[in-house]
């Protein structure tokens, strides 16, 4: 069988990469993505074989829609050539318009129904949406899928990250110090644009724990260049993209959006605040059960930030045995594959 992933973020990147292995042993398998900086990054570092087609469009609905449409263009004719049996995507619109307008069936996975704009692309293209068992199905039977179309599995997406056996790199910092470390929002998704809220969040952090290791894990290079720019010596901005299992594997406190690695650092039991730039299930779930504390005001992230440290506590058993019950979503595609 030949299938083709479509490939968009650094999360789907991360997601896909353990499934795409083992597939390729028995399929024939092409992967695309777009000139997207930690994506590229990530699939060095994951020896994932990326053909980039078009490029991520930025902040701005015209500027989105633009690189949406010259990317279905470049991609139709390579899409044609290969001739996929099938296509897998998290709900990537070209992928979604170009499966239907030749006819090929399309499994798609999301744990987003809060992207609407994605989500009113594709979902109602696909022929199968597998998604986490957290997130209602009714979620997405809005956007035009029938109920039945639509498959759980006990999983939320970071624990396929946090499960993967890779091999932990080097972070060069201080280890003497404590360290913390911030994800920005996601600034240029349609569900967020240009929100910054974590640079109020960034500033106090930095005026409050002086003796720690502040690292920014910034997401696009305008926004690292914006924050070095602004906060210039008194965080670390990371210049390159590091595998984020590395960079947890080090970190005493993280502090993100609600989003994956916010999930990863909370399934590692590392101390996770989520300032919930982004309302979602998956940050709700992790809430409910304890491995995230939600906080948005940055004064009292910073008096939070105190007390976990001083607590010197984890919840590392907590999350290894929430993480040992979640099942391996590859086995869930492979099952729905064989159903169309």
């Amino acid at each position: 069988m030949k299938i083709w992933f479509d490939i968009l973020t650094p999360k789907q990147l991360l997601f896909f990469a353990p499934m795409v292995s083992k597939l390729s042993k028995n399929h024939k398998i092409l992967c695309t993505s777009r000139n997207y900086r930690e994506v590229v990054e990530l699939a060095k570092i994951k020896k994932v074989n990326l053909r980039l087609i078009g490029k991520h469009g930025g902040s701005t609905k015209e500027g989105k829609l633009h690189s949406s449409i010259q990317r279905m263009d470049h991609l139709l004719d390579l899409i044609v050539k290969f001739s996929p049996d099938l296509t897998v995507s998290f709900c990537s619109p070209e992928a979604a318009r170009i499966s239907y307008g030749i006819g090929i069936k399309h499994i798609a996975f999301s744990d987003s129904p809060h992207a609407e704009a994605v989500m009113r692309l594709s979902v109602p293209l696909v022929q199968k949406l597998l998604i986490p068992w957290v997130i209602p199905k009714n979620e997405f039977v809005k956007y035009g899928i029938l109920k039945k179309d639509i498959i759980h599995y006990k999983a939320i997406d970071a624990a396929v990250i946090v499960k993967e056996k890779s091999r932990i790199k080097n972070v060069n910092i201080d280890l003497t110090k404590k360290t913390i470390v911030i994800r920005p929002e996601e600034s240029e998704a349609a569900y967020i644009l240009g929100k910054t809220e974590s640079d109020n969040i960034i500033h106090e952090i930095s005026k409050e724990f002086k003796l720690h290791n502040i690292i920014v894990l910034a997401r696009y290079i305008s926004q690292k260049n914006r924050l070095k720019k602004k906060f210039g010596n008194k965080v670390i901005i990371m210049d390159k993209v590091v595998d984020g299992k590395s960079l947890l594997n080090i970190t005493d406190l993280f502090i993100g959006s609600g989003g994956t690695m916010t999930a990863e650092s909370a399934l590692m039991g590392v101390p996770t605040i989520s300032y919930d730039a982004a309302p979602n299930y998956i940050e709700k779930y992790l809430v409910r059960i304890g491995l995230v504390k939600r906080e948005s005001n940055p004064k009292k992230i910073s008096i939070l930030i105190k007390k976990i440290l001083n607590d010197n506590k984890t919840n590392r058993e907590k999350a290894k045995i929430i993480l040992a019950s979640m099942e391996d979503p590859y086995f869930k595609l492979v099952e729905v594959i064989k159903t169309i």
